[in-house]
């Protein structure tokens, strides 16, 4: 074998580079770590470059040397805890690892490159050199995106797991790769009138069970289903069809695996050292040091990598709850109070900060929105006032209450109102995406539809009711795939949604109530504009619990766009239901989850009304109404403006 000799001298990092390193302001460390291929008096090559301040030698293994673990070299940059070297000869393609011997107790390890730009399919280890050339298509979109992103514009979200949405059955069950998913995805998800998909973690991870989110993979879209430019070939695709792409991400945690980030210079480098804070004892992984400005730099020049290099359009930060709370899962004793004696994680709401901060300083027409479970306050809110700085919230408090209300027998909801009502009360705290995501669909939940009562045809109509529900709410939409398609069973990652179920007639009228949601949310103003201010909401009666009916208006921007929704939640046909509203003119049912092509009775009100001058429910006017059984129920005036 041809000796490929490492050439010190060849390097991407200046010092300005490295002082912002190591004090915590280096956000775009992906253009100088990792693996680089470049040409050098020209001769073509490989610039290396890892941060492991405990090592007393690194060396590249790879297959471009026999993955020998003393030939070639890198050496330290100063103090700054950067090795780095030029290895000539190594070309895009080769797999390669780092061979760190520690100072630490004679402590050695072959490590995947942190800041790689792709890497070995799993259960295979090694990174690969790469590069992210690709020519994009969709300039179109981003000078676009912005109004696409706002808190006034619809945002109607399909989460999808890229590696069961629809599988190859001819071929082992196998996932679609990155580009056979590309035009299959884009057109059904603009067939069905969703404008964002959330991609939960594409990020490389080891075990595919975790869906994502053990990653070790920072840099690295996952292999299984094909390159980074592949990758970038469906991120394209989707923009091309109009739809925004947010991808999950996690900074909350990474696994033990070897080769990742765990005790990776034979020290505790990217997660605390003590357990009490540096260990997950729900994930079984660790957690992130965030009072250590490297790991910022490393975090957010993650966020920022995806943002650059795939043109994504927000990130969904997972568990943020389980970074802010030092006695997360942990009993007393198991955790250690702050320096004012606190449970709260002043390191990590810092990072927080900063990683929002950046990212809308970077990229003003992105979103950033948390996974956030607790009451925690401010979490969507500018971190100038005190807020952690994100754009949206999970609303996971609605979510929580509203499943386990539809959980209940008709005969017993009258009990139970307050879970209807309750979230009005701080609705317009954050700015909240309304989610039924895919943590409610697995470890035995069931599916949406499994966790509706009664018999098959009252599953179905309970399910079009709570999404009528959702879509009628004020704030954004999250729907997690297969949940349009009434799933019996709960979601499995080895497998693909039940596609067959369109076959017959309840799944595919489901299908069709999702689309005509998602396309009356994204062309009526008053169910969008106003998503996260309290001018856009009013009740109209929140009262009759005896019956289980509320009913409330959805207002725009203009006084012209005026929604009632009703939702009636039993069995009940209501007849000459009088209902009050703001105004008199004309009022038309525009939509109704009982109408017979989506599966219903066909009660309901199929002409246009005339608002007559009686008063109720506190109004001027009032409507006469026939109220469908397990049915939402949208209704629209407009007046003509002068």
């Amino acid at each position: 074998m041809t000796q490929k000799p490492v050439l010190p001298g060849i390097t991407l990092l200046t010092d300005d580079d490295i002082y912002l390193f190591n004090e915590g302001s280096h956000f775009r460390l992906y253009e100088k770590l990792g693996a680089h291929p470049l040409t050098a008096g020209g001769q073509g090559g490989t610039y290396f470059a890892v941060w492991a301040p405990d090592a007393e030698q690194i060396f590249v293994t790879g297959d471009f040397n026999g993955w020998n673990r003393t030939s070639h070299p890198l050496h330290p940059r100063g103090n700054s805890g950067i090795w780095d070297g030029f290895i000539l000869g190594v070309d895009k393609g080769a797999l390669y690892k780092y061979r760190i011997n520690s100072r630490y107790r004679g402590y050695k390890v072959d490590k995947a490159d942190p800041y790689a730009f792709y890497n070995e399919t799993p259960p295979k280890t090694a990174s690969v050199v790469w590069d992210l050339e690709y020519n994009w298509g969709d300039q179109e979109w981003l000078e676009k995106r912005q109004a696409r992103n706002t808190l006034d514009a619809p945002m109607s979200i399909y989460e999808v797991h890229p590696g069961s949405w629809r599988r190859v059955p001819e071929e082992g069950n196998r996932s679609l790769t990155y580009r056979e998913m590309a035009s299959q995805l884009a057109e059904y998800v603009k067939k069905m009138g969703f404008n964002h998909v959330e991609l939960l973690p594409v990020m490389e991870h080891p075990f595919f069970g975790s869906w994502g989110y053990q990653a070790t993979g920072y840099f690295a879209p996952t292999s299984r289903y094909g390159t980074p430019q592949d990758c970038m070939y469906l991120i394209d695709c989707l923009h091309q069809h109009g739809i925004g792409v947010i991808l999950d991400w996690v900074p909350s945690h990474f696994p033990n695996d070897e080769h990742g980030l765990s005790f990776f210079d034979g020290t505790h480098l990217y997660e605390h050292s003590d357990p009490r804070k540096g260990f997950h004892p729900d994930w079984k992984s660790h957690i992130f040091n965030y009072g250590r400005p490297e790991v910022q730099d490393f975090l957010i020049s993650s966020a920022l990598f995806w943002l650059d290099k795939y043109h994504v359009d927000g990130l969904r930060v997972d568990a943020v709850a389980s970074m802010l709370y030092l006695d997360y899962s942990r009993k007393k004793g198991q955790w250690i109070p702050n320096k004012f004696g606190g449970r709260e994680n002043i390191e990590a709401i810092d990072f927080l900060r900063r990683f929002n901060e950046t990212v809308y300083k970077n990229y003003p027409d992105v979103q950033t929105i948390a996974e956030e479970s607790t009451a925690w306050p401010m979490v969507s809110r500018p971190t100038y006032v005190g807020g952690l700085g994100f754009g949206l919230k999970w609303d996971m408090g609605w979510m929580h209450d509203t499943l386990l209300y539809m959980s209940r027998d008709p005969i017993h909801r009258k009990y139970h109102h307050n879970d209807l009502t309750f979230r009005m009360l701080y609705a317009f705290n954050e700015n909240f995406v309304l989610p039924l995501s895919h943590d409610e669909v697995v470890h035995g939940k069931g599916s949406l539809l499994g966790k509706m009562t009664g018999d098959d045809w009252q599953k179905f109509a309970n399910l079009r009711l709570l999404l009528g529900y959702m879509y009628g709410q004020p704030g954004k939409k999250l729907l997690f795939m297969g949940s349009e398609l009434g799933m019996w069973q709960e979601w499995h990652h080895d497998g693909s949604l039940d596609w067959h179920f369109l076959d017959y007639q309840r799944h595919a009228e489901i299908q069709k109530w999702v689309e005509a949601l998602n396309n009356l949310y994204r062309t009526e103003p008053s169910l969008y504009e106003l998503d996260c201010e309290p001018s856009g909401f009013e009740w109209i009666d929140a009262s009759d619990a005896l019956q289980s009916i509320i009913s409330f208006i959805r207002k725009g921007k203009s006084t012209n766009d005026v929604m009632l929704v009703i939702c009636n939640f039993t069995p009940t046909t209501h007849l000459e239901y009088r209902v009050g509203v703001p105004r008199g003119g004309y009022w038309t049912e525009i939509l109704n989850g009982d109408a017979t092509e989506y599966g219903g009775s066909g009660q309901g009100n199929p002409k246009k009304l005339r608002a007559e001058k009686i008063p109720r429910h506190g109004r001027p006017y009032s409507l006469n109404l026939t109220i469908p059984p397990l049915a939402a129920m949208l209704l629209k005036s407009r007046r003509k403006q002068t």
